[in-house]
């Protein structure tokens, strides 16, 4: 195959589905040329690649900027805390601590009904509803006046945010195929580092605005994160594309979602089925959500997120001091090591690793561990501080990773892959709502040792779970390549029809296996 063509072609009938599908699978199983390792799409038939550069621009642009604006109105309790606000409400003690757990006590209640409802209904409904929400909230961040008032309105914007990230992972999980798919989850979870950094960017800008209209510069940071998000969330009205087999999203024709959905199909991809009682059992008596969700659980709570150590540290700084707008830029860096750290680890997994996870996953668990023993001790050369405080970011790396790792692990059923990928991220979310207020506590800044060894530990656990999550999907592929393994035990599927291997199954022994 030469070149990929500049001009796609649109698919516009179902009788070019077969040809196309045939094209595709023959590219597929050859060897690729060496434009597919700067990105998969162009080794792909003509009306394929422009049904991919449509999704990609719609689904992957609003997930993002999704993503952003819920990282931004997330972390801006950060920025602002050490921009003002602790001193202008008198939060001397561990007030943070507490705004972050009521925060994650509400994002903790809201995932797991979430993605099980987006099994229900259009996600291109529910997810913008909830993100206007949040931002609304955000709003009322600007005039609260209280601890108290910040911790009830901090309760239910995490309430709000917990429709969308595992909500859209959920959703680019039901696009896009095996060698596609790790590309796509880590691009979107960049937005994350992204809106931290833009936080901190933004808060040294507006703190110009310190006392105009008679309010601080922190107060003015909540109005213009709100002024951010509202046009972002009634955007995702119209460029959420829902799921393949209900969707009719504007920029896509009728064969282009029947192309959809049979690129599904060939990936062993479930469409969605009603819940019952077998369905329940058959989820929660797999290995997958028992190995899948401490494998997130370790990755999440293996950062020092939980706490603003590099604004701590600087702010604590007596030689050289730092300025307000130093202490919101410079930790950045942190922000950007993560950034590239992602997208290269998805282009290496994808590509160079031929679809496998575990192997970076172990890479980042150990950068992580060398990192944080570091910072434990403390009392090290201030450059190699420094080089510690950055190089945390390469863990936030793995998020995209796990969520790729976890949609192919359960691929052949729609609701497991749902449930699974909301436990991950909620129970993930359990720890960090107690875990912090225990070893990140606000008057140990910024030389939080107990956190520094706790997360060492969790980096450990998250190795050691990742390489038994590897043998154990190596012998169920073997079983289900073999025929000894069933999928009975789910009423609503025909026990007569043999269960489908996916073309990523079938080379799974050298794809991440």
């Amino acid at each position: 195959m030469g070149r990929p063509s500049l001009h796609p072609k649109t698919l516009h009938s179902a009788t070019e589905l077969p040809q196309v599908i045939e094209v595709s699978e023959e590219v597929k199983n050859k060897p690729h040329k060496w434009y597919y390792y700067l990105w998969d799409t162009l080794d792909k038939p003509p009306e394929e690649r422009w049904f991919l550069f449509k999704l990609d621009a719609a689904l992957l642009t609003f997930a993002s900027l999704g993503y952003f604006i819920k990282y931004l109105d997330q972390t801006n309790i950060n920025s602002a805390f050490v921009s003002g606000m602790k001193e202008d409400l008198g939060l001397y003690k561990n007030q943070l601590n507490y705004m972050q757990t009521c925060w994650t006590v509400g994002y903790v209640i809201g995932e797991l009904p979430s993605n099980m409802l987006l099994t229900r209904i259009r996600p291109s409904r529910w997810i913008p509803l909830m993100e206007m929400t949040w931002a609304v909230l955000t709003f009322c961040l600007a005039k609260a006046n209280s601890a108290t008032s910040i911790y009830v309105l901090r309760f239910f914007i995490g309430l709000a945010e917990s429709t969308f990230y595992p909500g859209m992972q959920y959703i680019i999980g039901s696009w896009y195929r095996h060698e596609e798919l790790a590309k796509r989850s880590c691009i979107f979870h960049t937005s994350s580092a992204i809106g931290t950094m833009f936080s901190g960017y933004l808060m040294a800008a507006v703190y110009k605005m310190d006392g105009r209209h008679g309010m601080a510069g922190w107060q003015w940071l909540f109005i213009v994160d709100g002024i951010i998000s509202l046009p972002i969330a009634i955007a995702g009205f119209w460029f959420i594309p829902d799921v393949p087999e209900i969707a009719k999203p504007w920029y896509l024709t009728e064969a282009e979602v029947q192309l959809a959905q049979k690129r599904m199909q060939l990936e062993g991809r479930e469409e969605r089925k009603p819940y019952t009682k077998a369905k329940f059992k058959k989820i929660f008596s797999s290995w997958h959500i028992w190995m899948l969700t401490p494998l997130y659980v370790f990755f999440n709570n293996g950062g020092v997120g939980a706490a603003p150590v590099f604004q701590q540290y600087l702010k604590a700084s007596k030689d050289p001091k730092y300025t307000v707008s130093e202490i919101n830029v410079y930790p950045t860096i942190t922000n950007g090591v993560q950034v590239v750290s992602t997208l290269s680890m998805a282009w290496i997994s994808d590509g160079l690793l031929k679809g496998a996870r575990w192997p970076l996953i172990v890479f980042g668990g150990c950068v992580n561990i060398m990192t944080e023993v570091s910072l434990a001790i403390w009392n090290i050369p201030t450059r190699w501080k420094w080089a510690c405080l950055s190089l945390t970011g390469v863990l936030g790396a793995l998020s995209g990773l796990c969520m790729a790792w976890a949609h192919e692990i359960c691929t052949r059923d729609n609701e497991e892959r749902a449930i699974v990928i909301a436990s991950m991220n909620e129970l993930a979310y359990v720890l960090q709502a107690w875990l912090p207020l225990i070893v990140w506590q606000q008057v140990e800044a910024p030389e939080y040792r107990k956190g520094f060894i706790t997360v060492s530990c969790l980096s450990f656990m998250l190795i050691v779970t990742a390489l038994t999550i590897r043998v154990l999907h190596a012998r169920e592929l073997m079983q289900i390549r073999n025929g000894t393994l069933s999928d009975s035990s789910d009423a609503d599927l025909n026990e007569a029809e043999p269960m489908a291997v996916s073309p990523a199954d079938s080379t799974a022994d050298v794809n991440g296996i």
